[in-house]
């Protein structure tokens, strides 16, 4: 059974600490659209139904990317997405968010999700880390 929105986000905001619900909102979000965009087929489907309702409009809708995103350029197109952010907070932000989506999807799909993806991006789903 998928996670409610609130657990969600609890997770995120604590993982990312957050001092308020609205910027692990806005995370997950941001984090989770460029997820969707790099995601294709069943492994997309599946990752979308172990998540939030929230989370499934946002993973699933996105255009797909144009070239996949090294871990790095994902940090830093997550930088570009929230206002004010640096490349080592929107590490941590990335961490917060897909951390709980690792959690949620499982290893098995993990594992699924992870070769659709270039190299490093195991290190994205691990707990939130600075640079």
């Amino acid at each position: 059974m998928a996670l409610s929105w609130d657990a969600f986000l609890a997770a995120v905001q604590e993982r990312g600490q957050y001092p308020s619900r609205r910027e692990a909102e806005r995370a997950a979000r941001i984090v989770l659209g460029l997820l969707g965009a790099h995601l294709v087929g069943d492994e997309r489907a599946e990752l979308a139904a172990r998540l939030p309702a929230t989370c499934v409009l946002v993973l699933l809708n996105p255009l797909p990317a144009a070239e996949p995103l090294g871990p790095d350029r994902f940090v830093r197109a997550t930088a570009a997405w929230i206002e004010g952010a640096t490349e080592e907070t929107a590490t941590g932000d990335v961490g917060a968010v897909l951390s709980v989506v690792a959690e949620a999807a499982g290893e098995e799909l993990m594992r699924r999700v992870l070769l659709q993806l270039p190299p490093g991006y195991d290190l994205l789903f691990g707990p939130p880390r600075q640079i």
